[in-house]
């Protein structure tokens, strides 16, 4: 890997590392409903005139249910039910648990079948992956979850469910959309859905930490995370940027311990590893899989390119 490689590499690791912690400060002062209009209609003011200047909202429309779909699972539904989680739940617990994305993605992938471009056969290493993984999960939330948060994990796993089912979404039709048109109009219209709720809720004054947590989540962990995330897979190819799944959960958990206080239980130093180990296995392409074919007749989008399950932007 290339020094650029890397340098944009160790960003969207940090950088997908800390929304959570950002997300559990806003939290304070913030309903979920309000940071999640405020994240993406911020993001959302500053991507869409980039994307209009570039003319890729315009091919949108020709999908627009399809586009439809995608925002409601990948961004307007997980975003809030995160956010809303994260009220009961410590910030580094909700990244951990986010990190079995691609333990569900394996599961629905084989449930609903091969697209012909990737072999999704659970095979036994895939198979053995899977319950090593779910057994990382069944660990953390059985020590580190009171019966009394259960619904907050129920949210987070509703959250995962989504963020593994949009980029099959992507991947199965809206291959033929550019990526920075897809982003730039989930999240404007994301922004447009909350905004009725969202301003009834705004409060007269907030303090400063929340101010800037609001900011960081906006500007940085969305608008300039799809830029370098979009720069990374151009730089690196699609397999190699996805590796930042098993990094970004770790970022999580050591800023909720050192900046937050949160507890590093004997849950998570353990059910932590089983995981990222899980996901490695249960995700590994099978030997037999024939190279995806493109179809040259089609614009290219790097989030299209991505193979399935993709990172989940938290």
């Amino acid at each position: 890997m290339s020094k650029r490689g890397w340098l944009l590499f160790a960003a969207m690791s940090l950088i997908w590392g800390i929304p959570y912690l950002l997300i559990k400060v806003a939290d304070e002062e913030l309903t979920p409903a309000t940071i999640v209009f405020l994240r993406t209609g911020i993001a959302a003011a500053l991507l869409v005139p980039v994307a209009a200047r570039r003319r890729v909202l315009r091919p949108l429309l020709k999908k627009w249910h399809w586009m439809l779909v995608y925002t409601v699972v990948e961004i307007a539904g997980p975003w809030l039910l995160l956010t809303h989680a994260e009220t009961r739940l410590s910030s580094s617990l909700s990244g951990l648990l986010i990190a079995a994305v691609p333990l569900i993605g394996a599961i629905i992938l084989v449930a609903i079948g091969s697209d012909g471009r990737h072999d999704d056969r659970l095979d036994a290493k895939r198979l053995a992956g899977l319950l090593v993984g779910l057994g990382g999960v069944g660990v953390l939330v059985g020590v580190d979850v009171s019966a009394s948060n259960a619904w907050a994990v129920v949210e987070i796993a509703i959250t995962a469910i989504g963020y593994a089912v949009g980029p099959i979404v992507i991947a199965r039709k809206l291959t033929d959309l550019p990526s920075l048109g897809v982003v730039a109009a989930s999240l404007g219209l994301t922004a447009v859905g909350y905004a009725p709720v969202a301003l009834t809720q705004l409060p007269s004054h907030v303090s400063g930490r929340v101010a800037w947590s609001v900011a960081g989540l906006a500007l940085i962990c969305t608008a300039v995370a799809f830029m370098v995330f979009f720069a990374l897979i151009a730089e690196v190819g699609p397999a190699r940027a996805t590796v930042i799944t098993y990094v970004n959960p770790a970022v999580a958990l050591v800023l909720g311990v050192l900046l937050l206080n949160e507890k590093f239980t004997v849950g998570i130093a353990i059910g932590f590893p089983l995981i990222l180990l899980g996901c490695f296995f249960a995700t590994a392409r099978n030997r037999r899989t024939k190279p995806a074919t493109s179809d040259s007749r089609a614009p290219e989008s790097p989030l299209a390119r991505q193979p399935v399950p993709e990172v989940a932007e938290p």
